[in-house]
């Protein structure tokens, strides 16, 4: 009798023992999921302003040609979108044909084209943008941060061009600074002076750039 029951009890020693290695080895095979922390949410770059979008006045900007509009007539999606000013200064508009754009304003076209629209749209609503200036331009080489081509959108100044092309390199020559124009002339100026005095350097004048001018910083 006494050896029967220690036989029992080995046996179920032997079945707890098995019960808990397959419990352990269960949970070997299935360890628990640790969870990751949330990632930070991405932070976007900090970039500087774009200094060559600079805003442009629809009652004084002159059209010129290669630049681009975007024409908005209200609810009337065949009249609206982009368009290109020609080599010859026009538009084509649908219905209507070729419109003079260049030597206006975006705001005197605006009334050209609701005029010319009268005859198929009532009261006809439209808004002219220059999109992309193509036709003014000035151009910056030698010792600046970015030297090339800018566009001349409003009225600016050599100082403030040669700002917008991220100021001087290492060895620039701050005292002689030379505007090229179109028709041959050389202008000088004289940034160091500018800082340092202003207008009060009446020799020293701060050039108003004009379309087609070339800006040039020696080293």
């Amino acid at each position: 009798m006494e050896r029967k029951s220690l036989a029992v009890l080995a046996a179920l020693a032997m079945f707890c023992c098995g019960v808990v290695t397959a419990q352990t080895a269960a949970t070997n095979s299935n360890p628990a999921v640790v969870e990751k922390p949330p990632e930070a949410p991405k932070v976007p770059s900090v970039l500087p302003a774009d200094t060559t979008a600079l805003p442009l006045d629809p009652k004084t900007y002159v059209i010129g040609p290669e630049d681009i509009l975007n024409i908005k007539v209200w609810r009337e999606d065949q009249f609206s979108g982009a368009k290109g000013v020609r080599p010859d200064g026009k538009i084509t508009m649908p219905l209507v044909g070729d419109v003079q754009a260049g030597g206006l304003t975006p705001a005197r076209l605006s009334a050209q084209l609701k005029e010319a629209l009268q005859s198929f749209i009532k009261d006809p609503e439209i808004e002219v943008d220059v999109i992309q200036v193509n036709s003014k331009s000035y151009n910056i080489d030698g010792g600046v941060t970015r030297p090339g081509r800018y566009p001349l959108v409003t009225t600016k100044t050599v100082f403030e061009a040669i700002n917008d092309a991220g100021g001087f390199r290492e060895f620039a020559n701050k005292k002689n600074i030379v505007v090229l124009r179109a028709d041959g002339q050389r202008l000088k100026f004289n940034y160091k002076s500018w800082v340092d005095n202003g207008p009060k350097d009446k020799k020293n004048v701060n050039i108003v750039l004009q379309n087609g001018d070339t800006i040039l910083v020696k080293e």
